[in-house]
């Protein structure tokens, strides 16, 4: 009588929170080189040029810096639209950004193609208060200027080449570890 309420406790759990709790993949962000990392129980499955911050390293809230420490994606947005599809509010406008290779550099910090939202799991650093990545709309997407690809050139998120994007996208679940690490 305990195992069947035990399975069917089991099964209500699998249900409530889905499979995708159970990855393996993780995200490292290495702020120094500039570089993310797709790992597959560890082991290195794709590795892509990113963007962080123009501003350095940070959390607090309207310092336009990327917060370190370990997080997790909580919502993947943009499914099946175009590249350089832009979004404002996680919402697609349906407009078309134009994509630039060379080291043009707009006023514009336009979030592009796909959306992975991360939340912050560490109190005090990334999570709570002033410093909450969620909160401070702290993303990883797509950007209109590809050919800044390499330094650091965001207004806090973690900006990626729209192709590369669309990659990671398909290849990162919900509830994935993603580690911003600044060495």
């Amino acid at each position: 009588m305990i195992i069947k309420y035990f399975n069917i406790w089991i099964v209500v759990i699998i249900m409530f929170f889905g499979f995708e709790s159970y990855s393996q993949s993780r995200i490292i962000i290495n702020i120094q080189h500039q570089k993310l990392y797709l790992l597959e129980d560890s082991d290195t499955i794709a590795d892509y040029d990113i963007s962080s911050a123009k501003a350095g390293i940070g959390s607090n809230m309207g310092s336009f810096k990327t917060p370190l420490g370990k997080h997790k994606v909580v919502n993947k947005i943009g499914e099946g639209l175009p590249i350089g599809a832009i979004f404002i509010a996680r919402e697609f406008t349906g407009k078309i950004a134009k994509i630039y290779h060379d080291n043009t550099d707009v006023d514009e910090d336009w979030i592009l193609t796909r959306i992975i939202q991360i939340r912050g799991l560490e109190p005090g650093i990334n999570l709570g208060g002033n410093v909450d990545s969620y909160r401070r709309r702290i993303y990883i997407h797509g950007t209109n200027e590809e050919g800044l690809i390499g330094v650091p050139a965001s207004h806090g998120c973690i900006r990626m080449k729209n192709n590369d994007m669309i990659k990671l996208f398909n290849n990162t679940s919900t509830n994935t570890i993603v580690d911003i690490v600044e060495r």
